[in-house]
């Protein structure tokens, strides 16, 4: 049976919206990028590696990865109280292990690397911009890493799976006359073909799932593309 559901914006169903990629936006910082989902946009500022203080928070063996997320107060439609939220304070944790597993830590003992986040205009899928802005920032602050970062939302709407999801996508159905929505954030490594972080929020079947993630990793791909000549225009 043909499906009658139709994107909003009038994309594919595995359609990106308009990508765009930028490194050293800010000068003061180590490491810095921005990262566009549509009207998404998430810049990234890396700190460090420096002395961690207080020194009982030191470890030997590696560098601690702090990632702080969060969101300009006229970011979205109603105005965001400012300051760190519940939301904040988880995003900005999961961003931290979808990144460390490309980082040589171990290269930094008793040091701190610091990725400040901020999302600057809203659209759905900021923690997946912010994580793709973060990855660029620190490879733009010359860390060793074995490959960078690339993260989408995937969604099952109306019954259909879509690639990055809209703000007017993500509300798709909450007026209970369709199925509600479930939004996908999935984070990938193509250079060790490894999901870093897949969050779920809503239900769907395993070979939904399962497509959903493929769908994720094609688009991942684009993704780590855009980001790879973002950082091979400002080396060259």
């Amino acid at each position: 049976m043909a499906t009658t559901f139709k994107r909003p914006d009038k994309r594919k169903f595995d359609e990106l919206r308009e990508v765009e990629a930028k490194i050293g936006i800010i000068k003061r910082a180590d490491g810095s990028a921005m990262f566009k989902f549509g009207d998404s946009v998430a810049l990234a500022a890396v700190y460090g590696p420096r002395e961690l203080i207080p020194k009982h928070k030191q470890d030997p063996e590696k560098a601690l990865l702090r990632c702080h997320y969060d969101m300009i107060s006229f970011s979205v439609t109603e105005r965001k109280r400012p300051g760190p939220s519940r939301r904040s304070t988880e995003i900005s944790y999961v961003t931290s292990k979808a990144l460390e597993p490309v980082l040589q830590l171990d290269a930094f003992p008793n040091t701190v690397i610091d990725v400040f986040i901020m999302i600057i205009q809203a659209d759905a899928s900021t923690r997946c911009a912010g994580i793709n802005a973060a990855s660029m920032a620190l490879a733009n602050a010359g860390l060793p890493m074995t490959g960078l970062v690339s993260a989408v939302s995937v969604g099952k709407v109306a019954g259909e799976i879509l690639t990055d999801l809209s703000k007017d996508e993500e509300d798709y159905g909450h007026d209970d006359k369709v199925k509600e929505t479930t939004d996908i954030p999935i984070a990938y490594i193509p250079k060790l073909d490894k999901i870093s972080l897949l969050q779920l929020d809503g239900r769907i079947k395993p070979q939904e799932l399962k497509k959903a993630i493929e769908a994720a990793k094609k688009a991942c791909l684009k993704i780590n593309e855009i980001q790879t000549k973002a950082l091979k225009q400002v080396n060259d």
